[in-house]
């Protein structure tokens, strides 16, 4: 097969083979997702790259682009060009053999393209890990664990380094030690971790690749407190100060009480203004009328005899306007309303 792939690369005239490195064949289960890591040179960093699907680099059509996504979602690609890495990431694998092609797109001349293979199956695949991505710490170990169907050497590479073939080995300044934790997995174990650590490795077992994406990053600070039960044990409660996160239901009980005080204060300001304001109305109101009270005493204009007596009480709403007019000179009485009539008792 990789003779085949020489003379292909002859026969199209595709230049620049080494101008991308990629996996050669990866196993998938139907179904399933992979991201596939593309390393390209310097060179083509602000260059278009793309997926080409199709066995032979002629008849190859591209799937999804770098300035172009994939409208079906079941293609994506992402170009991190500090590390000159693109990725491309497959979803809903069909039960065949997929080819395709990592392509950086060549303006006024022929793309570059490196190819790779699918095996997908039905069954469990022939090399894989739990987890595609993993996260490590600046200082710490990690551990990867490839599983394979089938016994044989295996290596742990960097994407575009060296690899570790032995027991024993270092990259990028971490140290590699590998070996065989049950019959048929892979462990690799990488310690003293940097931040220029994270990228893109990948388990091998001969033909068949399964990449990894490190992401080696500061480990979250913690806090631990010791609370003691009523049985005499001893619970231990880790806190993330970097990741915490403020739980809003231990306020909900205060915060109701608040609002209800503040609800029902408000209220009650309310009654005893609207009280004041009534209050100041009827005040003003008074003050604008003169109340006078006098008592009116019957006055005799002849001299017969008065069978009545008459007695006059309660004048008053006399306005100050109408006190201050001068009345003309009358010799009769006024008499005013309100008037009560008291026979008297024959003797």
């Amino acid at each position: 097969m990789a003779l085949y792939l020489r003379i292909l690369y002859i026969i199209t005239g595709l230049t620049g083979v080494h101008s991308i490195t990629t996996v050669s064949e990866v196993s998938v289960k139907t179904g399933k997702s992979i991201s596939i890591p593309c390393l390209y040179e310097s060179k083509y960093k602000n260059h278009v790259k793309y997926l080409c699907e199709g066995y032979t680099w002629g008849s190859c059509r591209y799937a999804v682009k770098t300035n172009k996504p994939d409208p079906s979602g079941k293609y994506s690609i992402s170009d991190d060009k500090n590390q000159q890495i693109f990725t491309v990431t497959i979803k809903q694998l069909a039960y065949e053999n997929a080819d395709y092609w990592c392509v950086v797109e060549i303006n006024n001349g022929p793309d570059h393209g490196k190819y790779f293979k699918l095996s997908v199956t039905s069954w469990t695949p022939s090399l894989y890990v739990d987890h595609q991505r993993i996260t490590g710490y600046i200082g710490e170990n990690i551990t990867i664990r490839c599983r394979h169907s089938y016994s044989g050497k295996m290596k742990w590479c960097r994407l575009g380094y060296h690899c570790v073939t032995g027991s024993s080995g270092s990259i990028d300044g971490a140290a590699v030690t590998t070996h065989m934790s049950k019959p048929n997995v892979f462990t690799v174990t990488m310690s003293g971790l940097k931040s220029e650590n994270s990228g893109w490795y990948w388990c091998a077992k001969g033909d068949i690749q399964i990449p990894v994406y490190l992401n080696v990053t500061e480990k979250p600070i913690t806090t631990t407190a010791h609370t003691f039960t009523g049985d005499g044990t001893i619970t231990t409660l880790k806190n993330e100060q970097q990741r915490a996160s403020f739980d809003l239901k231990i306020l909900i009980i205060p915060l109701s009480v608040l609002i209800f005080i503040v609800i029902v204060v408000l209220f009650i300001w309310l009654i005893l203004r609207h009280k004041q304001r009534k209050a100041d109305s009827s005040v003003t109101a008074m003050a604008r009328v003169e109340v006078a009270y006098a008592e009116v005493r019957p006055k005799k204009k002849h001299l017969g005899k008065v069978d009545q007596e008459v007695i006059y009480a309660n004048v008053g709403n006399i306005r100050r306007k109408q006190a201050e007019m001068s009345l003309p000179e009358s010799d009769g009485e006024i008499m005013y309303s309100s008037v009560v009539t008291i026979k008297k008792q024959e003797g």
